[in-house]
This record gives structure tokens, sequence and C-alpha cells, in this order.
């Protein structure tokens, strides 16, 4: 039955995406379909003086131009409903949306957005972190504490702060008074574009007071939310298809084109199809949150941490979006892995004048790690010891008690760790040289712990169809890890599953590709469901066989009495007669992770995941090479431990890990996003440098396999990880050549080639 376990099976929709015969998002088309476009905010801040679209709807050709006064006057969001479908008298940033232009063609709904007579009356810019934490600064949104909160909680600050979660475990104060020495820094860190091949992109209809949106999403029940608090109309209005996303990494779980879209369709009875170019999108794109992040320890003499206070501030942009569930991900990521006395930790997001942030792989945990490790170098620099040794003296064990008061049972996971890539790679032989450098950073992540559910239905053919909201963007969990434990479920290849793309309509809630969560959380209900799925076919089976239900076995795509190989029929057989007696054999379930304990005393503010679900362990080390003249980063060598429960597809494993850790590299050395003004400098792929394979190393993998009790097979979360601990490993490498502190990101030539002078002088 598990044969199929732990061997690197081809996914199923290998072929389709191999021979170009997958039909993505983008590449869906509705008969009698309209084109849309929109006009969009050339300037951060400012008030609407003249919107004049006569002269666009004069074009032949055009159908409709629809702005905030054909629109429902309804707020939307993730958590804080701040955002309106078109800018409402104000702009907020650069590529709000001001008006929608369907046409016959999309060249024609570009050249009708051309000719709307737009004028705004620039505003004042809050333009970054500091800018929205001034003691007299503007406030993006006036009218704040007037809006309705998708969850219940409190605008922590005023002003410009979104919100705020706070730790504290007291005992700070009087731990700082004492410390032998204190040690601190401050990190800063930029946006990261998702850069995926396929612009945002949607089809819309309207049929019988229903819309019918197709779109690659991440998240299709969420989607379904969000447009219908946009249009004023229940869930159960909304249908979404999904399709083959072009990528996502986080970009696509929240509504994108739809609600304009769908605005769009309803007036004109015609479905709408839009689509972003690549300038569009990297204005417009939640990207990763840019932030500042203060760290100081308190410590003894023999350099135990008394103490730990850290306040990071990210940046929301104009809209909340999800940054308010992001706030309380500080508390776990600067004070774990590593043994902390007392901590007191501030997670904050801010209000800006530019586009809205979000989710990319690994949400908050690149930069805060970053902070983090560059910060456990720079205390064992400063206590002159070791600092792969420094960290083992203080690092987690089994049964550690984190400041939130969440036991980590199996934390020793960490020390395998180190010891596995300290037999790769040893510590007193990596890294040597004239401006060569060697980092280490550790990592403790969480998999998302939100429910899915699937339906498993045996065919007539003996073929099985697992019925699911769960998607595919690109990793394999599902066309891999779900295809496989389907396939162990009911002793078949898996070349005989097949895996529904999403529609909100037909399969039970789930939330999403995100946080890790498919394999382990889809795979689960797939197992529970293979279960029950398994008792029918051994009921039918019986009645069939003549035999009891207890004594029928079910294995490579047959069923057959325990003892009498003789007595043996196929599953297509089993299914087929079924379908002509009781009815079609099919089974539901759906799985969401237990939360674990800790004190909600010691935390205020946290909307999402105060504690972290099916912790998974992860060390990173990196090894690099700068240039003295041009102050250039290689990176030599990269070493991967990673905990991933049990593999469920070696292969995918592999290939998760390594492009997790490509997307950190080009976070740590090339990729960040600017900001002049509250809008972005990099507007090209040329200009937002992405590491090509010259720049990346053979990436060394130690997959350690420890087995999750609730997990299919074991299995844990694997996909984000892999990108969180990259920045503070490849710092502090960098660091180590050059013997100057690194504490911002990207680390790009010039930078090196300053703190080296620094350093000098």
């Amino acid at each position: 039955m598990t044969d199929v376990i732990g061997t690197s099976a081809v996914r199923i929709d290998a072929r389709a995406k191999a021979t170009g015969d997958a039909i993505y998002g983008v590449d869906h088309n509705e008969v009698g379909q309209l084109h849309g476009a929109l006009l969009r905010s050339p300037v951060p801040s400012g008030t609407i003086t003249r919107l004049d679209t006569a002269a666009a709807l004069a074009i032949e050709g055009v159908e409709g131009v629809f702005t905030a006064a054909d629109a429902p006057d309804t707020r939307a969001g993730w958590i804080v409903k701040d955002q309106t479908l078109f800018a409402r008298g104000s702009v907020r940033y650069e590529g709000e949306p001001i008006a929608i232009v369907v046409a016959e063609t999309r060249k024609l709904a570009k050249q009708a957005v051309k000719a709307i007579d737009l004028e705004i009356t620039p505003g004042p810019v809050v333009a970054t972190i500091e800018d929205a934490m001034a003691e007299d600064a503007p406030l993006v949104h006036p009218d704040v504490a007037s809006y309705e909160m998708a969850a219940p909680f409190e605008l922590h600050g005023g002003g410009n702060v979104v919100a705020t979660t706070i730790l504290d475990t007291g005992g700070v104060d009087e731990a700082f008074a004492a410390a032998d020495r204190v040690v601190e820094g401050v990190y800063t860190t930029p946006r990261h574009y998702q850069a995926y091949m396929e612009p945002k992109n949607t089809v819309v209809s309207y049929e019988d007071g229903r819309f019918i949106i197709h779109s690659a999403h991440q998240f299709p029940f969420n989607l379904r939310d969000r447009v219908a608090q946009f249009m004023g109309v229940r869930p159960s209005d909304i249908r979404v298809i999904g399709h083959h996303i072009g990528g996502a990494f986080g970009g696509k779980l929240d509504a994108g084109l739809e609600p304009q879209a769908a605005l769009a369709a309803k007036l004109t009875r015609r479905p709408v199809n839009i689509r972003n170019d690549r300038l569009e999108d990297m204005l417009t794109c939640p990207m990763r949150e840019n932030a500042v992040i203060r760290m100081r320890s308190a410590l003894s003499a023999s350099g135990e941490v008394l103490a730990r206070e850290v306040e990071c501030t990210i940046d929301a942009g104009a809209h909340a979006g999800e940054t308010p569930g992001l706030t309380n991900v500080p508390m776990h990521m600067s004070a774990s892995v590593y043994k902390v006395g007392a901590a007191r930790v501030v997670g904050r997001a801010v209000y800006t004048n530019t586009a809205p942030t979000g989710a990319f792989r690994g949400v908050s945990g690149p930069y805060l790690i970053f902070a983090l490790e560059r910060h456990i170098d720079e205390i064992a620099d400063e206590l002159g010891v070791d600092r792969r040794q420094y960290r083992l003296d203080h690092l987690y064990e089994d049964g550690a008690v984190a400041p939130n008061e969440q036991v980590y049972d199996n934390a020793g996971i960490l020390r395998d760790a180190f010891d596995a890539v300290e037999q790769t790679a040893p510590w007193a032989s990596t890294g040597k040289g004239p401006l060569r450098g060697v980092g280490v950073a550790a990592a403790i992540w969480p998999t998302n712990p939100m429910a899915g559910g699937v339906t498993l239905r045996l065919n007539e053919d003996g073929r099985l169809t697992v019925v699911t909201a769960a998607n595919d963007n690109g990793s394999g969990a599902v066309t891999m890890g779900v295809a496989q434990i389907a396939a162990a479920q009911l002793g078949i290849d898996v070349s005989d599953v097949v895996v529904t793309m999403p529609d909100t309509d037909a399969a039970a809630f789930d939330a999403g590709s995100q946080g890790s969560r498919t394999t382990h959380i889809v795979g689960r209900a797939v197992a529970d469901a293979g279960e029950g799925l398994r008792a029918q076919i051994a009921q039918v089976a019986a009645g069939l066989l003549e035999a009891s239900p207890d004594d029928i076995e079910i294995d490579n795509g047959s069923v057959y009495v325990r003892g009498v190989p003789a007595k043996t029929m196929g599953l297509a057989d089993v299914g087929g007669a079924a379908t002509f007696s009781v009815g079609p054999l099919q089974e539901s379930a759906s799985y969401a992770s237990t939360p674990p304990q800790f004190n909600p005393g010691c935390v205020a503010g946290p909307l999402m995941f105060p504690a972290l679900t099916t912790v998974t362990y992860h060390l990173h080390l990196a090894e690099v090479e700068v240039d003295p003249g041009t102050g250039h980063v290689t990176v030599t060598r990269y070493v991967v431990a990673q905990d991933v429960g049990t593999a469920i597809n070696p292969a995918g494993v592999r290939g998760q890990v390594q492009g997790g850790v490509v997307q950190g590299l080009g976070y740590s050395l090339f990729e960040g996003i600017s900001l002049d003004g509250g809008r972005i400098r990099q507007r090209t792929f040329e200009q937002c440098r992405m590491p090509l394979a010259v720049d990346v190393p053979d990436v060394e993998l130690i997959a350690l396999e420890n087995p999750h009790a609730d997990g299919p097979f074991g299995a844990k979360g694997v996909a984000e990880a892999p990108i969180a601990p990259v920045a503070g490993a490849v710092a502090n490498a960098v660091a180590d050549a050059i013997g100057a502190p690194i504490n911002h990101l990207p680390i790009t030539p010039e930078s090196v080639l300053q703190a080296i002078q620094t350093a000098r002088t």
C-alpha cells in the first residue's frame, strides 16, 4: 500500500506542462468576451479633481468605462476593510485603480485608458516607515477608526499604525539593568518582488445573478470571499474556477484584478478578460514588505542571554492586507532557536503611500532570521568566542520553552542538523582564505494549520479522482505529494490518480497554496478519506467475492480475499458494480492542525498563529568569496540540513529546497526593490536583478526524516522554509569574509566595498 511513498514519482501534470498543453489562467478565454484595462493612479498621493471618460467612451469598440461612481459603496480587506473597488476622491498609492475600460480588443481598451482625462492634485506622501511614525505624519487613512474589521482586534498606537503585537514575559528592564554587557543592532531590509512568470489575470462572467471567476489563484476561497465583499453579495454568489498557475510565491493569495472585472462583467452582461502587463504587476503586486528591526540583548559575563528586546516595524503600504497578522511573527522568530531569558518583542505594521505589501514565500521569516542570526554573530564577536560554538552552547533542546511558553518537544533536531552539516562541511576547514568566509543560520519554521478538505471517488474504470480546492502553484505538492498519498491508499499507480482543478462550487474549503500546508494538511485529509474509501470498497467486494469485509485486501489495482489468491477482481469491477447498485464509492474528509498550547497572557494583539504548529527545524551554511576590487560576492558552497518529516517525493523535496535557496540568494544579494518618494525604482525584470545560473552553487541537501505523528505517512511542510535562513547565512559569511558588519539587504557590491572601507578607517 505504501510502495509509492518515498519514491520520486513523476508529477501527474508533467506531460501537460512539458508539452505546452496545460491551460494556465492567462490562456483561458470565453466566447463573446470583452477585454479590460485599468486606469491607475500615476502618483502615490493626491485628490482626484477631474475624471472625464467621454473621450474614451467615444472610441469605436469601447463598451464601457466604469469608475467608483458605478461601483458598490463597499470596503473590503483580509482583516481591515480599508480597500475600495476604485479610488474614491483620493488616491493612496501609485497604481491604485481609478477606472476600468472594457472594449472589443485589449489594444482598444489600452488606447481608451490613455484617452481618459484625469487630473490629480498631489498630496503629502508618507513614503517610508520613518515618515509614517513621525509625530506630525499625515494620515494615509484619516477615517481608519470607522473601518469594519474582518477579525476583532484593537488598532494599537493610532496614527498610521495598522496593528501591533506585543510579547512581554516580564523582567526585561531588570535584566538589562543587571547585565554585564549589552549588544544591540539595527537591521534593515527592502521589498522583494515574487517575480512569477505569469502576471495576474482573470476572466469573469455574470450569469443568473452569480459571478463566475476563472483565475490562476493560490487561494480560491479567499478570492471568493474578497470579491463578495467588494460587490456586496454573499460568498455563494461567487464561483471561482482555478487553472494552472504560472508561479505565485504568495503574490496571488488575495484579490487582484477580479473585483474590477466582476463589476464590468455585471454592467455589460459579457465576460471580461483582463491581465496585467509586467509594469502593472510590479507596481501593484503585494511584495514582501520592507522592514526595520531593532534588536538588543542583555548578556551575563558568561554570555548567557538574560533578556532580549526587539522592535520590528513593517511597511503595510496603503492597505492593511494580511500585515496585521504578520505582526506576531517577530515574537516567534526573534526569540527562538537559541535560549533567551526574559523577552519583550513588539511587532508593528504601518500605513504608507506605497503599494500594499503582502505574502511572499516565508512571509516575514527571511528578514527576521537575518536580523537574529546577524545579532548572534555580533554577540559572539563581542564575547570573542567561536560563532558556531556559541550557537551550540545556547541551542534549544528537546522540551525547550519559548517566550510565549510553547514547548518544542523535538527541538533536539536542531543539534542533529548542526551535526549533519558539520560532517558535510567541517567548520574548522570551511570558508578559509583571503576574503573568504562562512556563515550559518538556523530556524524553527511552522506548517500552516488551516483546514483542507477532499473527496475521493473510485471511478468505474478503477482510477481515483481527488476532488479538492487545493491547488499547485508549481511546487508539486498536489501533483506529487497529494497524488502519491492517494495512490498509496488504494495501492494503485500514481498515473491512475486524477486531481481536479479547484472549483469553489464543487470542492470543500481549502486554505490555499501557502505556508507549506498542502502535503501535510490536504495529504492528511486524503489519507483519512482513503481509509473510509477502502472500507467501502471492501464492503462491496466482499459481496462480490462471497467473503467477509475483514478478509478483503486492496493492492496493485485489485481486491482479493486474504489467503485465497484465486478470489480476486479489479478495482474497476468493484467501482462499476457499486455504481449500478449501492451508488458511487466516494469518501470525504477534512483536516486542520491541532493548535499547540501557549500562554496567551504574555501576548497582546495576536491575530494569526499565536503559536507555531507542526514545526520543522533547519540549518543552513553558506561559504562565500568576495572580490576585493569590485565587492562582488560569490557563493561558493551552500549546505542545507532540513527536517522534512517524511520525504513523500525526494526529488520534489530537493527541488523545493533548491528553489527556496535560489530565491533567498536573490533576496540576499541582488533583488531589493527600492522606493523613492513612494514610487518603486525597479520597473522591469532587467532592473530587478534576479540570480542567474552562474550565481547559484550546487545546493547540498541533507534531508532529516523525523516523521510527524499527525502527518500523512509522517510528512511535514517542506516548501516554504528553505528561503527563510538564506539571508542570515549569507550575510554572516560575507561579514566573516570582510571583517565588517553587514546589516542591510541586499548585499550589493557597493555596500560591501563601503563596509570594507568603513572597517579600515
